[in-house]
């Protein structure tokens, strides 16, 4: 796919511009991580205020949130409070994914449980 004219020139000058911004980027590129002369006295300023740690370190120690959430079960009580016959919750809406039409049917068969009788569908009376 993309083989047409236009998009072979889209992408010829999407190229040339890359070129182009190359070492404008870069030089920005430099100054947020701080490699140029003027950002190591910023990144000394930061090492006073707060700790630098290495990323090695950071990648070896095991994530503490998620250990401690398998640890508790790891049960999620989404819709506990939802009535599994009529699929209402606390509030009395439907799931999220329930279309109306079927919000619809479901609210027509308690309807008629509540009356007693159903409500006759409108169709061909042959």
């Amino acid at each position: 796919m993309a083989k047409s004219l236009r998009s072979k020139w889209k992408r010829k000058m999407r190229a040339e511009k890359r070129k182009k911004n190359a070492p404008k980027e870069l030089a920005r590129l430099k100054q947020a991580l701080s490699l140029d002369k003027k950002g190591e006295a910023v990144m000394s300023d930061v090492q006073e205020i707060a700790t630098v740690v290495p990323a090695d370190k950071i990648k070896k120690q095991p994530d503490v949130e998620m250990v401690e959430a398998e640890e508790e079960g790891g049960k999620m009580d989404m819709d506990s409070m939802r009535n599994k016959k009529t699929m209402l919750d606390e509030n009395g809406q439907y799931p999220v994914w329930m279309n109306q039409r079927q919000a619809k049917k479901m609210k027509n068969k308690r309807m008629a449980k509540k009356n007693g009788q159903s409500k006759k569908k409108k169709g061909i009376a042959w």
